[in-house]
């Protein structure tokens, strides 16, 4: 499990990445007189973060600071009532610049949307524009990716799997079982 999520979530970053806006770039080459006229994506440390809705998506923000050492991790601890399924914040730590950087925001599961539309809430009450957050998630729900497309229209999402539906307890059916617990050992 742990394997296969550290796989999805580089794919899905590596996507993502796709998404970026690109800027011309100059590069000398080693040939004297020779340039190459390519193009450069964002710097990770001064242009892009992670924001990782804990604790699950910890599994997916570690994966992509191995890929990019240096760029900041925020923090939003949401958590899901289990007899309303309706999400409560506890905790935010974003960095201080968050409103001039893109935004991954991290989160495994995307079942009812609850839990992203509150983080995203957070973010933009942090002045990120909803145009600069892409959402990051391995597997989520229609009603989920719905209610996130009708709250924040400009907000991007990128999925490895749509699953069925959310069942009467807003699970993700056929879905994936409690991710943290089975990513962490703690089931």
């Amino acid at each position: 499990f742990v394997a296969a999520t550290r796989t999805l979530t580089n794919l899905i970053f590596n996507e993502a990445m796709s998404l970026l806006p690109m800027f011309p770039r100059s590069v000398r080459t080693p040939v004297p007189g020779a340039t190459y006229d390519g193009l450069s994506l964002p710097d990770p440390s001064t242009d892009l973060c992670v924001v990782s809705i804990l604790r699950a998506a910890d599994s997916m923000a570690d994966c992509i600071s191995n890929q990019y050492p240096g760029i900041p991790i925020g923090k939003i601890l949401i958590q899901r009532d289990e007899v309303t399924a309706l999400p409560k914040l506890f905790f935010s730590k974003l960095p201080k610049d968050i409103k001039s950087r893109l935004v991954l925001l991290v989160d495994p599961m995307l079942a009812s949307g609850g839990s992203a539309n509150q983080a995203i809430k957070v973010l933009k009450e942090g002045g990120v524009m909803e145009e600069h957050i892409i959402m990051l998630c391995i597997v989520a729900a229609p009603e989920g990716l719905q209610a996130l497309a009708n709250a924040h229209p400009k907000v991007r999402v990128l999925c490895g799997e749509v699953d069925q539906l959310l069942n009467a307890q807003a699970y993700i059916v056929p879905g994936l079982g409690d991710f943290g617990d089975r990513f962490f050992g703690t089931d």
